[in-house]
């Protein structure tokens, strides 16, 4: 079996990255990873599988100090299995101390048997959570929208219902593990256990497999959910479905399905949190006398007045014209930067007019050119 890659590794983050850099990093290969988006890659799901562990324990600050002390076999006489799969959260628990912590010290140490291990085989896991990418309008995280859309789950098998055995036959006890999951090798205290290939850790084989699922128990559907996108929602915003994700294993309840927010860029404005931002081409006669123009916002048109004088790239904000807060009842503002044009093609009429107004200014008109002008002159002075 090949040794599991380091957690930081595997989000391609430093060691001393923050609980938000760490964050990033998951959603971003959450996305891009999604055995949904690779079906004929058959190493998707593992890789899959493999980020959110990961996630799940570099995430919780207590399992993430843990981990960064004693690496992936967790601390001495604290579990013996370090971080494995198959914990809270559908991929990547941590089994160091609580009943089953102790429960693993005890089967590996004293035989187990088929009680402590059978029982929590047995006992209700919680299913997998999934990852669905939302690609989204730039209207529609701004003031929300009510989506529906198809994702792909794991589902208990109606034929065999999740027994993984052909209908009027039972699943039998495994030969190779005495039904325990796990072989163990070795005598006193020096034991290696290792899960039993001839089951999957399981405990038990089906002899008959059920058709329908090859004898898996599960099955892939096709299954359409609606959720209702709030105002103000941005990009890579993650939006909780509970119970949505795959079905839980022994009557355990069934994961979260979580649906992360990509918005389409607009072709006018840009965003930064509830402000947005929006160049505004305006003539130079408009900059230089003043004008009142129309000012294109997300949901119409208002009047703003440009005074006289404004510069190219002056900024000016339009109150309430952003975006909604998230949860919130405040509204961010529209910045509009000013660019001013000069024509390319002017008559001689057009022409003389300017040379005319260049000839009878005083200087006094440019004062930016006034001031380079007279640090110019500062800089030649004897």
């Amino acid at each position: 079996m090949a040794a599991k890659r380091d957690y930081y590794e595997v989000l391609g983050v430093d060691k001393k990255a923050s609980t938000e850099d760490i964050k990033r990093a998951y959603r971003k290969l959450a996305k891009e990873s999604h055995p949904d988006l690779h079906p004929d890659d058959t190493s998707a799901d593992q890789r899959f599988k493999e980020i959110n562990e990961a996630n799940e324990v570099l995430s919780d600050p207590k399992k993430r100090a843990t981990y960064d002390q004693f690496g992936m076999e967790g601390p001495p006489m604290g579990g013996f299995g370090g971080f494995r799969p198959g914990g809270s959260g559908g991929y990547g628990g941590f089994d160091a101390g609580g009943a089953g912590g102790f429960d693993s010290i005890f089967d590996q140490l004293f035989g187990g048997g088929t009680g402590r291990g059978q029982q929590r085989r047995n006992a209700p896991a919680r299913g997998r959570d999934l990852v669905f990418n939302m690609r989204i309008e730039f209207e529609e995280a701004a003031f929300g929208a009510t989506k529906s859309f198809d994702f792909m789950r794991m589902e208990l098998c109606e034929t065999c219902k999740g027994t993984g055995a052909k209908e009027g036959t039972q699943p039998v006890t495994c030969t190779v593990c005495g039904g325990t999951g796990q072989v163990r090798a070795g005598s006193g205290f020096m034991i290696s256990v290792r899960t039993c290939n001839a089951c999957g850790g399981t405990g038990v084989v089906n002899k008959d497999p059920c058709s329908a699922c090859s004898g898996s128990g599960r099955v892939r559907r096709k299954r359409t959910a609606t959720i209702n996108i709030p105002q103000g929602a941005d990009e890579g915003q993650v939006l909780v479905m509970s119970g949505q994700g795959e079905p839980g294993l022994n009557g355990g309840p069934s994961g979260d399905l979580h649906v992360v927010l990509s918005v389409k860029p607009h072709k006018l404005f840009k965003r930064e949190g509830t402000t947005l931002y929006l160049d505004m081409p305006i003539s130079f006669t408009q900059a230089a006398l003043g004008a009142t123009i129309d000012v294109p916002t997300l949901k119409s048109k208002v009047s703003y007045k440009i005074p006289e004088g404004t510069q190219d790239g002056a900024k000016f904000r339009v109150k309430g014209e952003g975006i909604q807060q998230l949860h919130g009842s405040s509204r961010g503002d529209l910045v509009l930067r000013v660019k001013v044009e000069i024509p390319k093609r002017m008559n001689e009429k057009q022409k003389e007019l300017l040379r005319q107004f260049d000839r009878e200014s005083t200087g006094r008109e440019y004062e930016q050119r006034k001031g380079f002008l007279d640090k110019v002159r500062e800089m030649f002075q004897p």
